[in-house]
């Protein structure tokens, strides 16, 4: 299989996204658009590919070696049992699923045959990203030593038409702890392993919303290592992921600011600006002793570019899924567990 054709299902803002990355790649062409939507319509045929309304159609029509689930998130495990049924290589956008018990259910079938498992991926893009891959290669390479602390920050500001434009954003489930957290769990428990423990404490303050503005939380990561993470969508604040990787150019950015920084026994890396500082010696270290400063070249491009490049070699069988569906349902499951943290402290 030379260019695997990809069908998108929903053509949402997400979905739109992935149809345009598939149309300007040239890894992969565009199989169909599935969406029960009239407007889905026109984008198939400025496409000049056939339209379903519904992914059974798609399915029995037999033209796609690949899917995409853009779909709304009670439908990510029903349509992937589906995708697995007819053994078509699945994009699972996060979440994987809308509950754990769901999860658990798609993670127990996929899990019987390891082909299936093969072939699901779960849209966590940033694991794609140039930043975090060199990242983990150096905590992988022992530079840093023992991982010892973490810290992390989301801070970034909403404008009020974003919660004018969709109300229940200001409602139980529509804070930044479910929409957003999940980004950052999943870059923190790949770069620094499982994360074994939560505490949490949220605020709503600044906004009077039903749902939190605000999360301070305390993370233990199976290796011993603790961290903190702070999250707000009301700080006025560049200290996020899209405002210094520079990798999404929606957003203004500000390249000498960091969102995470990393420290081990033997040295440290701030992140995105990749400022790593460390013993030249490890057998004379001491506060009292100067640290050899080094900025790490950066290699940036855009992560979902790099996670459809990576969908395509999965369906090729090129290589195995980065973010597994076990990986979707685990992200998921500490995103929860910050949820239930922040319940149990009011």
């Amino acid at each position: 299989m030379d260019k695997p054709k990809i069908a998108v299902v929903g053509a949402g803002l997400i979905g739109k996204n992935h149809i345009r990355l598939i149309a300007e790649n040239p890894n992969c062409d565009l199989a169909a658009v599935v969406d029960p939507f009239d407007a889905s319509k026109v984008i198939a045929l400025e496409q000049g590919v056939p339209h379903f309304e519904d992914l059974e159609a798609l399915l029995n029509a037999n033209i796609a070696d690949g899917i995409i689930l853009a779909t709304p998130n009670n439908l990510h495990v029903r349509q992937a049992l589906m995708c697995i049924k007819h053994r078509i290589p699945t994009l699972i956008e996060k979440p994987v699923a809308q509950s754990l018990e769901e999860g658990n259910t798609l993670l127990e079938i996929a899990q019987v045959d390891p082909l299936i498992d093969d072939s699901l991926l779960v849209g966590h893009h940033r694991m794609h990203s140039p930043i975090i891959k060199q990242t983990k290669a150096l905590i992988d390479s022992g530079k840093l030593g023992n991982l010892v602390a973490v810290q992390g920050s989301a801070l970034f500001y909403k404008p009020d038409d974003y919660f004018e434009a969709a109300p229940w954003r200001t409602q139980a489930g529509g804070g930044p702890i479910l929409i957003n957290l999940i980004h950052e769990i999943g870059n923190l428990r790949y770069l620094c392993g499982e994360i074994v423990d939560v505490q949490a404490m949220a605020s709503n303050h600044q906004r009077q919303y039903e749902v939190e503005d605000t999360v301070a939380i305390n993370l233990r990561f199976a290796s011993g290592a603790l961290g903190t993470f702070i999250l707000s969508d009301t700080a006025a604040s560049p200290r996020s992921w899209e405002q210094t990787s520079q990798e999404n150019k929606s957003y203004a950015s500000y390249p000498n600011e960091e969102c995470y920084h990393i420290a081990g026994t033997k040295g440290s890396i701030s992140v995105p600006s990749m400022q790593l500082k460390y013993y030249a010696n490890d057998d004379d270290r001491s506060w009292w002793k100067p640290f050899e400063c080094e900025a790490m070249a950066l290699d940036r491009k855009d992560p979902l570019v790099e996670q459809l490049n990576h969908f395509c070699r999965v369906i090729r069988k090129e290589e195995k899924p980065l973010v597994t569906v076990k990986d979707g349902l685990q992200n998921l499951r500490v995103t929860e567990a910050v949820v239930e943290a922040v319940q149990n402290i009011k």
